[in-house]
């Protein structure tokens, strides 16, 4: 039988609370209630203490002014140890007070905190669904670092049990929070362009190599547990992540892991058009693909690319590393190009390009003046979750808009894969009478780990 873990119970609130003078119509947890007043602060946990955490994750949280990080957690006991000098480094760099903080090396040990109100997940990619579905049942807030899921399966469970636990949840699709990507989703639904016809977008692509071979397990690493519900494979440096240092880990290239730059900044992208084009709720209709897999290498993840996908209104998308790294959106007035002007952790590819962040065949499309639409803004992705914390409002990427972007990708990986056509129900969330290809929507879990027993609960 499969083992599950425990997560505590959910507590139920009545309409009306209020917390810094916001009225609450939904539930906080126990712990802010009993705290409201204008010194509170959210208590949060960090599971997982790479790159990612302490570039871009821990900073966000403590520069919100509104949140202390409490705990942190990591498989990696020496990780776990620095994460806690690094977030006190934070603090101190700050001129703020550093709180007391534990150090885990179990997640399990961080949510069931009462005083913990919620969590950052900063993990690799298979260890996202289970904590964050483990989070959400046991009344914690989350953000969590995309994509969403590694399967379409698991993001259906984690998204519908945000929706019935009617906890807060915001993916690190911190483009959202980017002036220019707002500024061009704002311009295109207020049909500066008239009605778009295509999109473009290019992504990079991460190179593989010959594999290292078999390593001793090094004794701060709890493997067995990093592998989590990923399939056993012996333990490399190159499979994993540094022992010394934070540079680009291993697991990002490797398919039991991670899906590739598809999911990786493709999961950004998508999620920028799904915003600019108005279809946050739905995706493709038709997807057809061709990559290059690398075979018998640890670094397996594709390399070049193509993908093609058709999207309500007859919308053409076309998906390679031949484009620039960006996405043009083609209408019958004009086009207009959004990019990156920076980089989430100094370790991140960069954008290979020369281009603008934001531009357009005409100058005079970029006119702020007249828009029709004007979407939420932002200049901090972690202080926009934290305000919806306290607001109960939706955040900028709610799990109900990250889950349909990170599918898109899925499904565009899925297309790679069989390398033919495929008609995707977006409703259904299924293909259309293909089993090898539904066959793909999930995959094997390694008990006692993955979302199966927890979804039970």
């Amino acid at each position: 039988m499969r083992s599950r873990h425990p997560a505590s119970a959910i507590s139920r609130r009545s309409f009306g609370k209020t917390l810094l003078g916001v009225s609450l119509p939904l539930i906080l947890p126990d712990r802010l209630l009993a705290a409201a007043g204008p010194n509170s602060r959210i208590r949060v946990g960090q599971i997982g203490c790479g790159r990612i955490a302490r570039d871009h994750d821990m900073p966000g949280v403590l520069k919100s002014g509104l949140a202390d990080i409490v705990a942190v957690c990591d498989v990696d006991a020496n990780r776990a140890a620095g994460g806690k000098v690094h977030l006190e480094k934070l603090y101190r760099d700050a001129n703020l007070t550093v709180p007391p903080i534990s150090v885990h090396g179990d997640y399990r040990e961080i949510i069931q905190r009462k005083d913990i109100d919620a969590v950052v997940i900063s993990t690799p990619d298979h260890w996202h669904a289970e904590p964050a579905l483990a989070a959400v049942l046991a009344g914690k807030d989350v953000y969590l670092q995309k994509p969403f899921t590694m399967t379409i399966a698991e993001g259906i469970v984690l998204r519908d049990a945000v929706a019935r636990t009617k906890r807060i949840l915001q993916v690190g699709s911190q483009q959202r929070s980017w002036k220019q990507f707002r500024q061009a989703a704002e311009l295109i639904r207020s049909g500066r362009i008239g009605q778009v016809r295509r999109v473009e977008i290019g992504l990079p692509i991460d190179p593989t190599a010959p594999d290292d071979p078999v390593q001793p397990v090094p004794e701060e690493l709890d493997y067995t547990k990093w592998l989590g519900p990923a399939g056993f494979a012996y333990y490399t440096q190159q499979r994993v992540h540094p022992r010394q240092g934070f540079s680009r880990p291993g697991w990002l290239r490797n398919e039991s892991f991670c899906l590739g730059m598809i999911t990786g900044w493709g999961s950004h992208h998508y999620d920028t058009m799904h915003w600019a084009l108005n279809l946050e709720s739905t995706g493709p209709s038709r997807v057809e693909g061709t990559a290059e897999f690398p075979t018998n290498r640890i670094w397996n993840v594709h390399g070049a690319y193509d993908v093609k996908l058709t999207y309500p209104g007859d919308i053409r998308v076309h998906v390679s590393d031949q484009h620039n790294n960006g996405l043009k959106f083609l209408g019958d007035d004009g086009w207009i190009w959004v990019t990156r002007d920076g980089q989430a952790t100094a370790s991140d590819p960069k954008s290979g390009n020369t281009l603008p962040p934001l531009d357009a065949s005409d100058p005079r499309l970029l006119d702020p003046k007249g828009l029709k639409v004007e979407l939420p803004r932002s200049d901090n992705h972690h202080k926009n979750w934290l305000e919806s914390v306290i607001s109960r409002k939706d955040p900028l990427a709610p799990a109900r808009v990250a889950h349909r972007s990170g599918s898109a990708c899925i499904v565009s990986w899925i297309a790679m894969k069989l390398k033919r056509p495929l008609t995707w129900d977006a409703q259904a969330e299924r293909f259309v009478d293909d089993a090898e290809a539904n066959a793909l929507l999930s995959r094997p879990e390694r008990e006692p780990y993955g979302v199966s027993g927890l979804a039970a609960t």
